[in-house]
């Protein structure tokens, strides 16, 4: 049977350019309108076509993909808001990454889990690859969101120059090697368990062809996301300050939209009985956006001037600790059921509500 691509998939990301090229800004909020519901139409475009990439090079290079597809992009935006914001927005980078990583662990996680137990009662999955992932995770996070407010050579909750030098090149080694074991060494520790298998695994794969243009596709809904997003961050940034709320709000917004694609992914394979592969993108995403994000931003500041600002406040440090902690007991015996799904979800709660209401 021949894999074809739905047309809609192909024809959201063109409407979702020629929106963005065409400059409507005298309709007002009906142009925002349309931007916004464009960037949803690239997002879920960028969803499918991901997963056409996904059934056809397996697991765990397809979740790896969309995972780093995506970071490149949220750096990408992050970069570009900061050089036209300049020093007001050096604490984005860390706002946008505590936010992604709150979202993965506590938003996406949850989410799986309580799907995934609803539906099934309980699903299991690798544990190898969930303890591996998770220990990387906890120690780049530290390093990079807690560590700051510790060292006493720079006053605050900054770096100098030397030391950000050094925990950039730590994390890149983290995360690299991280992605060795995951696609190499051992790549079993993430593989789905073949006990549990449906018709979507069964399918036949998407020829070369569909998959070569899928993945030009999933690039072209990337860039249009980031692209909406940027068009409408002032519109965002403006309505959290009519609302009184912390400029750390915007942060969260945008990763939000940024892992949007992913959320969505995991979702539908927790919904599979495909928890395996919901843990991949979820962990893989939040290891790749801290390990790929804080050292491209380091260097932005290193070479503009720019103060970095990577501490967390007290708030954030627990809520973040938290965060770990509960997640690596929710996935410590390799089985999960509601219970797990809604704890995280009560903490994530907690985060968005204390981040609105500090």
């Amino acid at each position: 049977m021949k894999v074809t691509l739905p047309i809609w998939t192909i024809a959201a990301p063109i409407i979702a350019w020629l929106l963005y090229l065409t400059p409507l800004q005298s309709l007002g909020s009906v142009y925002l309108g349309l931007l916004t519901l464009a960037l949803f139409g690239g997002v879920l475009a960028a969803v499918h076509h991901a997963e056409v990439i996904a059934h056809r090079v397996g697991e765990p290079y397809g979740t790896l993909v969309l995972a780093v597809a995506v970071t490149i992009i949220e750096v990408a935006l992050i970069v570009s808001l900061m050089i036209a914001g300049g020093p007001e927005t050096t604490a984005l980078a860390r706002d946008t990454v505590f936010a992604a990583v709150m979202i993965i662990l506590n938003g996406i996680v949850g989410m799986c889990l309580l799907v995934g137990g609803l539906r099934y009662k309980e699903q299991s999955f690798s544990l190898d690859g969930a303890s591996a992932s998770l220990t990387t995770l906890a120690a780049i996070a530290v390093l990079t969101l807690i560590l700051p407010n510790y060292t006493t050579s720079a006053p605050g909750p900054v770096y100098t120059s030397s030391q950000l030098i050094f925990i950039a090149v730590v994390t890149l080694v983290l995360y690299g090697t991280f992605v060795l074991v995951q696609t190499v060494r051992h790549r079993d520790y993430f593989l789905p368990n073949h006990a549990i298998e449906d018709e979507e695994i069964h399918a036949e794969p998407p020829t070369l062809s569909t998959t070569s243009i899928s993945a030009f596709l999933l690039l072209v809904c990337l860039a249009a996301v980031v692209l909406l997003a940027k068009a409408l961050a002032p519109s965002i940034e403006l309505g959290v300050a009519n609302m009184g709320a912390p400029k750390a709000v915007v942060g969260v917004i945008i990763a939000a939209v940024v892992l949007l694609p992913e959320a969505i992914a995991a979702f539908h394979a927790a919904r599979a009985n495909r928890l395996q592969t919901s843990l991949n993108l979820a962990l893989g995403s939040a290891l790749a956006s801290i390990g790929l994000t804080i050292p491209t931003v380091a260097v932005l500041s290193l070479s503009s001037g720019l103060t970095l600002t990577l501490g967390l406040d007290i708030k954030s440090s627990v809520l973040l600790m938290l965060s770990l902690f509960i997640t690596m007991l929710s996935l410590k015996t390799g089985k999960t059921t509601v219970l797990q799904g809604v704890v995280l979800l009560v903490i994530f709660a907690v985060y968005l509500f204390t981040t609105i209401i500090p």
